[in-house]
């Protein structure tokens, strides 16, 4: 199969398109023909080796956690799905961005997304829906979102607003326009945000959830009243100092349906800002790398 690759830790320099061996899907899995793979952060973060203390990869290895494609085999024990239906899912930490990949959670792609839209929505929707779950009841209360113009943010906006939230995202002011298409009330993040929510939201903001890692910990929680009322799904460092709840992305296959759910029902579109084709994975790479991007870049094969 033609997959992207790279031979060694480093930049975007590393990653090359070849022939690499199929892979086989063990008890569990599956195996899809891919369509289109999401590029995320952690993908170049692996690439690049700043956190190989906790996430060694073997090489070459394959960049991509999410992919949607049309399953082509079956591994044991498996009974909910057919050769040849699409699903949209999630791997290993690496695998996805090649003709074939092994899926370790999937659902059924909505028929009303684009393969796009289905391959950028594995890991931001589980992320989002880990830390929207931990957070709890979400009907009738107002939740602030830090980061809401990333993927998982994003996702989270949209996904929260069907939840019955009201939802206000921090973003650059760039980014408002797009917020308030998602459907959440735009807020300029930083020094001074306390200030600038009492006029958004007059009877106070119930809930946080942090997409970001900025930084804002602190004040999220000052602004929510608690600890307790605030979930990072990024800021491991600062969470575990202030006693915050920490959502970690999981291959969970129900998250998944949910989020295809919401999907079918037109109340969660994956936004994507650049689609590349799979000779272009360097570009996309460093796409990503740059930052401040509305919500996902995929990759087409």
């Amino acid at each position: 199969m033609r997959a992207a690759r790279y031979h060694e830790y480093g930049g975007t320099d590393t990653l090359v398109v070849e022939q690499a061996p199929d892979p086989l899907p063990g008890p569990g899995e599956i195996r899809v023909r891919v369509t289109a793979a999401g590029v995320n952060p952690v993908d170049w973060k692996v690439r690049n080796g700043s956190v190989r203390d906790f996430l060694p990869v073997d090489l070459p290895a394959i960049p991509g956690r999410d992919a949607v494609g049309l399953v082509d085999r079956i591994g044991e024990g498996v009974s909910s799905v057919g050769i040849g239906d699409r699903v949209f899912g999630l791997g290993g930490v690496t695998g996805a961005t090649a003709e074939l990949a092994v899926l370790s959670a999937w659902a059924p792609a909505p028929a009303n997304w684009s393969d796009e839209e289905a391959a950028a929505a594995g890991l931001a929707s589980v992320t989002a829906l880990g830390g929207l779950r931990a957070l709890g009841q979400m009907e009738g209360l107002t939740l602030l979102i830090e980061g809401a113009a990333g993927g998982v943010g994003g996702a989270a906006v949209e996904i929260a607003r069907a939840l019955g939230a009201t939802v206000i995202g921090t973003a650059s002011e760039r980014n408002h326009a797009y917020l308030t298409s998602l459907g959440a009330l735009p807020v300029t993040y930083g020094a001074g945000l306390a200030e600038r929510l009492a006029g958004l939201a007059p009877n106070g903001v119930d809930l946080a959830l942090d997409a970001a890692a900025s930084g804002s910990l602190a004040d999220l929680v000052e602004i929510v009243g608690g600890p307790d009322r605030v979930v990072t799904v990024a800021d491991h460092v600062n969470a575990q100092r202030l006693g915050v709840r920490v959502a970690n992305a999981v291959n969970d296959s129900t998250l998944l349906a949910e989020a295809g759910a919401f999907g079918e029902q037109g109340r969660y579109v994956p936004r994507i800002e650049q689609t590349y084709p799979l000779e272009e994975i360097a570009k996309a790479h460093a796409h990503s790398e740059r930052g401040h991007v509305q919500g996902k870049i995929v990759v087409t094969i």
